[in-house]
């Protein structure tokens, strides 16, 4: 989506894009989902950069979409363009084996994503059969140093907050743990979230991400201010930034630099927005602190 609204402000040097996503032709990187609920448009590397040069976006945060399932070629092919200045969260096995995790770190590779559609219904043993797969990820993760990512919808965010809670490695929670914004700040689940954040181990990351995922009020998605509020509050040393660039079947209701405006207009401070563009981001996939 090509918008022609300005940023706000332009982000600060070393400003990082935390979560987005690259498409190929289907005919060269076909589908994997059997599932797939939405038909991904054709989003090259070359189109997303456009927009991130605006807001000033130096490094980058590639995210498996759940369309190409553990084949992540389309992503790969595309970091490898971006060199150190991107790091990539990608969809394996757990069981696969020790040289595609020494390849992908090679490659920049820094994350697992662990993914349940975020309209997926509340579903009786979802939880006991997703641990198995989290505990070993656990393992596996702490030997490289790499984190796990998150997307739930948030039902299952809330089912899952004491086994996330217990991890030994840094892990990072999509869409503001998908609870959805008319529901409030009060609502039980995002609660115990500020919880975790405010007296948890120190290892949980929220993505002030898809703010149209939780919220169907376009332009403004006025309900979710007052949580990305809360969140700032509460623990602003563990919030990250990212657009969700291409926005899949919502790009029609918004765009990159409009999310960036309402991040910045939620967040307040220019301090603050530096922690969650730059600082935060830095320390969770490993860039180099920026001076000053």
């Amino acid at each position: 989506m090509h918008e022609t609204i300005d940023p706000i402000r332009r982000a600060p040097p070393g400003a990082c894009d935390a979560h987005f996503h690259v498409f190929g032709a289907p005919e060269a990187y076909p589908y994997r989902d059997p599932n797939l609920r939405y038909k991904p448009p054709v989003a090259p590397l070359s189109e997303y950069l456009e927009t991130a040069q605006r807001i000033g976006i130096e490094r980058f945060v590639f995210v498996q979409p759940s369309a190409y399932g553990q084949d992540n070629a389309c992503q790969l092919e595309a970091m490898a363009q971006m060199g150190d200045a991107c790091r990539g969260v990608v969809d394996i096995h757990e069981d696969a084996p020790e040289s595609l995790f020494e390849s992908l770190h090679r490659q920049n590779v820094r994350g697992i994503r662990v993914n349940v559609s975020p309209v997926h219904k509340p579903e009786a043993g979802l939880v006991q059969r997703l641990l198995p797969r989290i505990d070993k990820l656990e393992r596996r993760c702490k030997d490289f140093g790499w984190s796990l990512d998150f997307l739930f919808p948030g039902w299952l965010t809330n089912e899952l907050l004491d086994r996330m809670a217990a991890l030994t490695i840094d892990y990072s929670i999509a869409h503001l743990g998908m609870f959805l914004a008319n529901e409030g700040v009060g609502q039980p689940g995002f609660q115990r979230l500020l919880r975790l954040l405010d007296s948890g181990s120190g290892r949980c990351w929220v993505k002030l991400t898809g703010f149209y995922r939780i919220a169907r009020t376009p332009p403004g998605y006025a309900e979710v201010g007052p949580m990305v509020q809360a969140l700032v509050k509460t623990a602003p040393d563990r919030l990250i930034w990212g657009s969700d660039d291409p926005h899949i079947s919502f790009a029609s209701e918004t765009g990159t630099v409009s999310l960036y405006n309402l991040m910045c207009e939620w967040t307040g401070s220019e301090a603050v927005q530096r922690k969650i563009l730059v600082d935060n981001p830095a320390r969770l996939y490993g860039f180099p602190a920026m001076p000053g």
